[in-house]
């Protein structure tokens, strides 16, 4: 079993900023590539940021310049620094990890959280 618990979200104005926090815990051997995205109302989910277990990293467009991940690897835990929120960034955030179980294992297994509400909205 693996559980990710996003925390984080919440009411912010535009300008304002948030942190949001995933934790995985559970059977995990290990974690390859973990990432943000969102959905708002009516729309498909999409992706913000993510980064491999390497420390690459990658971005929406929207994101490029006001949002930062992080990992702390010890913790199994991922962050989304959101800065200059606007309220097109309104949506619930979804954490994702890729994740093997198993030390002898190869195969591994997208596994996503429950979700956190952000609000941008003066």
């Amino acid at each position: 079993q693996v559980q990710l618990v996003e925390s984080g979200g919440g009411f912010v104005q535009p300008g304002g900023s948030l942190r949001l926090s995933c934790a995985a815990s559970g059977r995990i051997s290990s974690i390859n590539a973990m990432g943000w995205y969102r959905q708002a109302p009516g729309k498909q989910r999409e992706l913000v940021a993510a980064s491999t277990s390497g420390g690459s990293t990658n971005y929406a467009d929207s994101a490029k310049g006001r949002f930062t991940i992080s990992r702390d690897n010890a913790k199994n835990t991922v962050y989304l620094q959101m800065n200059s929120l606007k309220p097109e960034d309104t949506a619930v955030y979804y954490c994702k990890a890729r994740i093997i179980q198993y030390p002898w294992a190869s195969s591994e297994y997208d596994y996503w959280g429950q979700g956190t509400q952000v609000i941008v909205a003066s």
